[in-house]
């Protein structure tokens, strides 16, 4: 699920929010937290306290997010601030933490890799929290989503669900939840007797943005959120079918064994006890998929 957007597309780009992408670029895009939602919150003395003596010395987290993720992660206007929920809500944890965020557009599928060998501190990428990930990662969960189906608005398919993938090509971002359900939906078919699912695989969303833009795929899958965002921006090229489904929670994905899970969890609980995490989510039209109840690997399946 999450590499600096190229303005090449011109008015299509901007309408649909897809741009294209230079690979490897991930790390030239950082947001260094001067949003106004981070600045309200402040360091706790007692939570700050927990974080392990070699983290507290960097004086700065390395948050790695896939900037193609609108609005939970994006590259802002000036091409190389790293914007959207996950950025602020990293700030605002740095801060309960006596720290600084630096967060870094990063390919998503490179985070969780990118966290066991020490290159960053926290992955805040719209990480669906589940079993597989928890075995590589720590999670501290943080918002819900499911996942929802999107097509051109004229001429699209009818999706109610995934049984409908069957015999249509599908677009996805390379690493996610979604890519694994279209490729176990396209099983699932050919086992019924029935045509699979052709699915492409892209970098980012962008790209799969595009391809469904362009007519090299029928339907488009991404978190709910995400889904409505690209809806929104498309100006009436896309449209949301159907329900979505399997609702999950996010997490922020932390190395194992590393000392911060429970910091982050602390920090978490502050934001939403002091209305910072609320105001986040209302900066970006999140409120829908708010928790309360925060959790270190609490992933449902």
């Amino acid at each position: 699920m999450h590499r600096s957007k190229l303005r090449l597309l011109g008015g299509l780009a901007l309408a649909l929010g897809i741009g294209l992408v230079g690979a490897g670029c991930g790390s030239s895009s950082t947001s260094t937290g001067s949003t106004a939602a981070a600045g309200t919150a402040t360091k706790d003395e007692a939570v700050a306290a927990e974080v392990p003596a070699a983290i507290a010395s960097k004086g700065t987290l390395t948050v790695a997010a896939d900037a193609s993720y609108p609005p939970n992660e994006f590259i802002g206007s000036d091409g190389t601030t790293v914007e959207g929920m996950d950025a602020d809500l990293a700030q605002a944890i740095a801060a309960v933490l006596g720290l600084k965020a630096k967060v870094v557009n990063a390919s998503f599928d490179g985070i969780i890799p990118g966290l066991a060998a020490g290159k960053y501190d926290l992955g805040m990428s719209s990480f669906t929290d589940n079993k597989e990930r928890e075995k590589v990662v720590d999670f501290v969960t943080y918002y819900s989503a499911g996942t929802s189906f999107y097509v051109k608005a004229k001429g699209g398919p009818t999706i109610n669900g995934l049984a409908d993938l069957c015999g249509l090509t599908v677009v996805v971002e390379r690493g996610t939840t979604q890519a694994d359900d279209a490729k176990a939906q396209s099983t699932t078919c050919k086992n019924a007797g029935k045509k699979g699912v052709t699915v492409l695989v892209f970098p980012d969303q962008s790209g799969a943005n595009l391809a469904l833009s362009s007519d090299r795929g029928e339907v488009g899958m991404a978190d709910s959120p995400v889904a409505a965002d690209i809806v929104k921006k498309s100006n009436g090229k896309f449209a949301l079918v159907g329900q979505p489904y399997g609702t999950a929670p996010y997490g922020i994905a932390i190395p194992k064994g590393n000392g911060m899970s429970t910091p982050v969890l602390d920090a978490v609980k502050t934001l939403m006890a002091n209305g910072v995490y609320d105001s986040i989510m209302a900066k970006w039209g999140l409120e829908k998929g708010a928790i309360d109840n925060p959790q270190i690997n609490g992933a449902v399946s």
